[in-house]
């Protein structure tokens, strides 16, 4: 298979086609100054972006998104993709038109940014505990009927239903049912009792369940993947056939990920898979190993680098670039060098990086740039402002990451 992000020769800019620049509204503006730059940029070989800079493959990318669509369709499933790891009102766009069900989203200030962009068809996955934070679900709410969110104990319900009344919405609420330990309601008679209570509340509408087993996504091994995800959610099977037994909604069951998507449909009353890294893949996905028993996970193409220039090439065996801690974060497994694989990078200084290699395919002069395989996509992408989409080599959009910073 040809590697999407090998490096290839830039051509001189001849017949190019017209280019396309988003220019963000509302919250999230680029000033004059930046939008200059940016239209600069259209059309320039990538080699010659200032670095680091965050890349996508448009091809790749486009390929993953309709290869998702395609093989959850084929087995019933929806998708419903994690804009955690993108973090980009235009990429969730392009997923809601290749028939995504709707946009996950961690944090209430994520929905907030993707919202005032345009993207209404949201599922808030994390509860709000907080007053503030409830208030801020309810003012989504009366923007969009297809606002959801997440509660897992009987106060938080209560209080997301005061809220709502006091703001005259509907607010469609998920329970959010425990996959091991991180979040959520453990599976039993205490979450049938509060879907019951979501059930009675005053502007309360029970939509379904939620169950994301983020634990399984990254188990090395197919077999080993799937039988510990299918174990992971038998209880969760129960509370969701006692619901339907009730007449309590059931319309949403929803969970699983990128490392699990061909195994979800297996799962009893399962309705949609909450994809994330298939859009981009990174050294983590890479590494656990596809269905067929091989040990890359190549279900997906490679799609997202972090272009870097070495600085020092002066020490044997040994390259410097301007991709450290800050352009890569501190996840394990290290980034990755396109095209290289005998060398190690380490990115553990603030602002450097370090190659070490015996071997090399070419001798790098400073200056030079290296491309790197990201180790997690979805903190990699929350240090960045913009993504650079790439075409032929050539950069043919900038696109803002639109929720960048919104942890709260």
């Amino acid at each position: 298979m040809t590697d999407p992000t090998s490096r290839r020769t830039f051509l001189a800019a001849t017949g190019m086609t017209a280019a396309h620049v988003w220019v963000p509204a509302g919250a999230r503006g680029y000033s004059a100054a930046e939008m200059r730059a940016i239209e600069n940029t259209i059309g320039v070989s990538k080699w010659e972006l200032d670095t680091p800079a965050l890349c996508v493959d448009l091809d790749a990318l486009e390929a993953n998104i309709t290869t998702m669509q395609t093989r959850l369709a084929a087995q019933g499933l929806g998708a419903r993709p994690h804009a955690k790891t993108h973090k980009s009102a235009d990429i969730a766009k392009k997923q809601l038109a290749a028939g995504a069900l709707g946009i996950c989203t961690s944090k209430v200030s994520e929905a907030e940014a993707l919202m005032a962009a345009g993207v209404e068809r949201i599922c808030m996955t994390t509860t709000n505990p907080s007053a503030s934070k409830i208030r801020r679900a309810m003012a989504l709410s009366a923007k969009s009927a297809h606002f959801i969110q997440a509660v897992d104990e009987e106060k938080n319900a209560r209080d997301v239903s005061d809220a709502a009344k006091a703001a005259g919405v509907t607010a469609h609420v998920v329970l959010d049912l425990a996959v091991g330990t991180r979040s959520g309601i453990p599976a039993g008679d205490a979450a049938i009792a509060l879907a019951e209570l979501v059930g009675r509340l005053p502007n309360l509408r029970l939509r379904g369940l939620l169950s994301y087993d983020g634990g399984a996504q990254h188990i090395t091994g197919f077999a080993t993947r799937r039988s510990t995800a299918l174990a992971n959610i038998e209880a969760n099977v129960r509370v969701f056939e006692a619901l339907k037994a009730k007449g309590l909604p059931t319309e949403i069951f929803s969970g699983g990920g990128t490392g699990t998507y061909n195994i979800q449909h297996e799962v009893p009353g399962f309705t949609d898979v909450q994809v994330g890294s298939y859009l981009f893949m990174d050294m983590q996905y890479l590494a656990i190993g596809n269905a067929a028993g091989g040990p890359v996970y190549d279900d997906f193409a490679r799609s997202l680098t972090v272009l870097a220039t070495v600085l020092n090439n002066r020490f044997p065996g040994r390259l410097t670039t301007d991709a450290g801690a800050k352009a890569l974060t501190l996840n394990l497994p290290r980034a990755g060098v396109v095209d290289e694989p005998d060398m190690d990078y380490n990115a553990g200084s603030d602002e450097f990086g370090v190659i070490t290699f015996k071997t090399a395919r070419k001798q790098y002069a400073i200056g030079d740039r290296v491309e790197l395989i990201v180790p997690h996509c979805d903190p990699v992408v929350n240090l960045y402002d913009q993504i650079y989409g790439i075409r032929k080599d050539r950069v043919e959009t900038v696109w803002p990451v639109t929720a960048r910073g919104k942890s709260q």
